[in-house]
């Protein structure tokens, strides 16, 4: 038996790869009331996503403000992250990765 079967799916985390491709409906709030309560659960737990969080934060803020005054210093942050998550990616690096089946 997996060990996370004694948990309800409700209460298990998700995995970076999963916030990262809901993570915008999210800020849009578009996402149900279970979706939002486990992203905000692993963004509570996992700094990378967090850090994602941020920069689609401000690249939002930027864009509502028209797309003046962007901080190239942050584009170049989330571009190097960007980076950074797709070389993980393709490595299979994941520590908050969901056991599969579950």
């Amino acid at each position: 038996m997996s060990r996370f079967a004694m948990f309800p799916k409700s209460r298990r985390m998700m995995s970076c790869r999963r916030v990262g491709e809901i993570l915008q409906a999210y800020l849009d709030g578009e996402v149900d009331d279970l979706t939002t309560r486990r992203i905000a659960h692993h963004l509570g737990d996992c700094r990378r996503c967090g850090m994602e969080l941020d920069f689609y934060t401000e690249i939002k803020a930027a864009l509502a403000r028209g797309g003046r005054d962007i901080d190239e210093r942050a584009l170049d942050r989330l571009r190097s992250y960007a980076q950074v998550l797709a070389t993980e990616s393709e490595a299979g690096s994941d520590p908050h990765e969901e056991t599969p089946g579950a």
